[in-house]
């Protein structure tokens, strides 16, 4: 599903910017929230928008700062400054009751922005969510030669399969994160959540969903294992099952 038009610019401190596309429709409006490294021209980005407007639902869906069509440089990146961009394009571009979506490392960023904004979001949905990330899935499980990198270089990179170069991985990105971990407590939230998760998710264990689950103060949490589902969770079938949550999840906030 190709773009259309231009962004629009969210200006922040510094000169910096953060790229943004804004449907304006009814309440309670959604925010997607995009993972690491990825942008708002995604398939599921789209798909959320798409979906949004053949309900009259507003939508909101940008980069963080390093991302996509936003300034900045994805290396000086932290848990802590992206989602002080998602707070920004939050405060800034949206009104009244808001669901967000989080997928991957957005699906933590959406909690830390849920717990910074609760009288205003009125529900969580999570797509193969990544909270802890920075020390579960990478701090803790660091070989020899990559904890070397770091103390000599401050960053090692990681090849993938789906990019043509590999993902940098800063010490700055992981010490920051040690302050915004959430699964190691109970996270304060009242909301509804709904949780999605591949069980042969490579780079996301779904068990890190159900420890979201459990520790979620909610009473409403519903999680769906989808046993052959892949981290990305962008097929047909899975964008089907991503609008059928995301409605059901809509109809019951509204």
């Amino acid at each position: 599903m190709p773009e259309t038009t231009e962004p629009q610019t969210l200006p922040r401190t510094g000169g910096a910017t953060i790229a943004y596309h804004r449907l304006s429709g009814k309440t309670p409006g959604v925010v997607f929230l995009g993972g690491f490294g990825s942008d708002m021209t995604g398939t599921k980005a789209l798909a959320v928008e798409a979906f949004c407007k053949t309900r009259g639902h507003a939508c909101l869906r940008f980069d963080y700062q390093g991302h996509g069509q936003s300034s900045g440089d994805f290396t000086d990146g932290t848990i802590g400054s992206w989602t002080e961009d998602a707070l920004a394009a939050f405060d800034a571009c949206t009104e009244g009751p808001q669901v967000l979506v989080g997928s991957s490392m957005g699906g933590w960023i959406m909690l830390l922005v849920a717990l910074a904004r609760k009288d205003r979001v009125a529900g969580l949905l999570g797509i193969a969510a990544a909270p802890d990330f920075t020390e579960d899935l990478i701090g803790e499980k660091l070989n020899a030669a990559q904890r070397a990198a770091l103390a000599r270089d401050g960053f090692f990179d990681v090849a993938s399969d789906d990019a043509e170069t590999p993902t940098r991985i800063t010490q700055k990105l992981i010490e920051e994160g040690k302050a915004h971990l959430l699964l190691r407590q109970a996270i304060p939230l009242d909301c509804p959540v709904w949780l999605l998760h591949g069980m042969a998710d490579a780079d996301v264990p779904w068990e890190t969903s159900l420890r979201l689950l459990n520790r979620l103060q909610s009473d409403d949490v519903t999680a769906t294992f989808i046993r052959h589902g892949d981290h990305r969770l962008s097929g047909e079938d899975d964008i089907r099952r991503l609008e059928q949550t995301l409605g059901a999840l809509l109809d019951s906030v509204a």
